[in-house]
């Protein structure tokens, strides 16, 4: 094996990614506790409020997090039980379920958010000018979309309470 393989800077540039995802996922797991929240619940709360209407149907959730269906379906028993979030039938679709984010998961939010935000640019944007950080958000929506391209699944057409969407199944490949 060539010695100078490990110089490589595709390997560089992973290694770095995952070092500041390590540094800022230690940071922001700290921060988050103190509002009684883990980094997933704050994801979830992230995702769904950033969605039309504050709701997301459950399978467009899962597509968006690093979660499996199922483990969606834990963490949304456990933030329904919490009060953060509730369940909502889908009016066109049996099988479905929105998960729409309650006034008490609002409120937890809004107070984790300006610590969290700070953590933000104290440890990451911060870190970089805005012509960096553009080029930044450009380079990770690239990739991102490449190697998850679900991850913005029913952002843009999740329907308002008491609308319906309707899909093919077509529609999506998510």
């Amino acid at each position: 094996m060539n010695p100078n393989v490990f110089d490589d800077p595709r390997i560089t540039a992973v290694g770095l990614l995952f070092e500041v995802h390590a540094g800022l996922s230690a940071r922001f797991a700290t921060q988050l506790d103190e509002h009684g929240l883990s980094a997933v619940e704050f994801e979830v709360l992230t995702r769904l409020t950033r969605s039309p209407g504050n709701q997301l149907r459950m399978t467009d959730l899962a597509a968006q997090t690093s979660l499996s269906t199922s483990g969606v379906t834990r963490v949304v028993d456990r933030m329904e039980r919490d009060g953060l979030i509730t369940r909502r039938a889908c009016p066109s679709d049996r099988r479905s379920s929105y998960a729409v984010v309650t006034p008490s998961g609002l409120r937890r939010l809004d107070e984790s958010l300006p610590g969290h935000l700070q953590l933000i640019e104290d440890w990451f944007t911060g870190q970089l000018d805005p012509a960096a950080l553009h080029a930044l958000l450009d380079g990770l929506r690239q990739i991102r979309d490449a190697v998850h391209p679900c991850a913005t699944a029913g952002s843009s057409d999740t329907a308002p309470e008491g609308e319906t969407v309707l899909r093919t199944p077509d529609s999506s490949p998510c």
